[in-house]
């Protein structure tokens, strides 16, 4: 069945004239579009200070960070020298070549660059993206599959796929549809399930679960999926380079959950504005005006001459006092 689906698919989804639109290109469009949706219903939720502007910040340093992060870690982590020797063709994105372990380490730098425009904090902004990409993941793994690239070791059973080519006329394990399964369809849903509770969790939560589940799932689904030409196995029989990236994810992600536990910082969105605007509590509240008198002291002043006041003394507080104790004073944001 799954290999009659595979047979029927054309990788090339529309032809206009010399230009050609692959499945694998919409399926990158299509992720970035649900993640940016995913992020912006979570923030919500989390009644988090958030703004169109500040999304398309988020969008725009994720997706070049992505990009180029997979390209680069692709070449580093497989090129296997090659491109040392062709140091043009680093840049030359329809030959195909992707990593998602650099494209995930290119989404943090991007996540660092945000951070700074925004002021959002570089963790609550992390753990947003990371309940967003699993669907990324889900539509960029079935792109794969329908490229018949990355495909799994052979296999007799009845779901093996014919994938052709360099992969020969031997039926072989979907790996590509796993990976979306487990990368994305369930790591989706365990991210999702965790940010509904309000206040939210922590910064970090998510980071780290992705991280650790993202781990597991890569390392386990490697035994079945045919490791890259140029590389082979690293060790033995059985270790791959897919394997060995995600051993530091894995522990990444502990570390995260760890720091999640320990700081218990709470979910923060756009830093409060100066005066006269809406502040917006880090840990999802509602909203408070800033501009709003506060509460007026009415304690009365014991009378003259009574047992708590000196004697035909009557004290005035200065105004340096009165304005040093106003809590209209400079908002302070920490």
């Amino acid at each position: 069945m799954l290999n009659d689906i595979y047979q029927a698919i054309d990788p090339v989804a529309l032809t206009l004239g010399p230009f050609q639109i692959r499945w694998y290109g919409i399926a990158y469009v299509v992720g970035f579009v649900l993640a940016a949706i995913i992020i912006t219903r979570v923030a919500k939720r989390w009644k988090l200070s958030f703004n169109a502007d500040a999304l398309v910040t988020i969008m725009l340093c994720g997706v070049l960070g992505i990009i180029f992060g997979a390209r680069l870690g692709y070449v580093l982590f497989y090129g296997d020298g090659y491109y040392l020797a062709h140091p043009l063709e680093i840049l030359a994105f329809n030959q195909g070549g992707m990593s998602f372990h650099g494209g995930f380490v290119g989404a943090l730098l991007g996540g660092i660059v945000a951070a700074k425009i925004t002021h959002i904090p570089y963790l609550t902004l992390v753990d947003l993206g990371c309940i967003g990409a699993p669907l990324g993941l889900f539509f960029g793994r079935c792109a794969n599959f329908i490229n018949g690239e990355l495909w799994g070791a052979p296999t007799d059973g009845p779901w093996g796929v014919i994938f052709g080519g360099a992969a020969g006329l031997m039926p072989r394990h979907p790996s590509q549809l796993y990976e979306a399964v487990l990368e994305g369809l369930v790591l989706f849903c365990v991210l999702y399930a965790l940010s509904r509770k309000v206040p939210p969790r922590p910064r970090g939560t998510f980071a780290g679960t992705f991280l650790v589940l993202y781990g597991v799932f890569r390392f386990l689904i490697e035994f079945v999926r045919q490791p890259d030409a140029q590389l082979g196995y690293l060790w033995g029989d059985w270790l791959t380079m897919g394997q060995l990236l995600s051993v530091p994810f894995f522990l990444a992600g502990v570390a995260a959950l760890i720091y999640s536990v320990v700081a218990h910082k709470p979910q923060q969105g756009l830093p409060v504005m100066s005066s006269g605007s809406l502040i917006v509590s880090p840990t999802g509240s509602s909203p408070v005006d800033a501009s709003a008198p506060s509460p007026i002291d009415t304690t009365v002043p014991p009378s003259k001459g009574s047992a708590d006041s000196p004697d035909n003394v009557t004290s005035e507080p200065s105004s340096k006092e009165s304005s040093e104790s106003s809590p209209h004073g400079k908002d302070v944001q920490k």
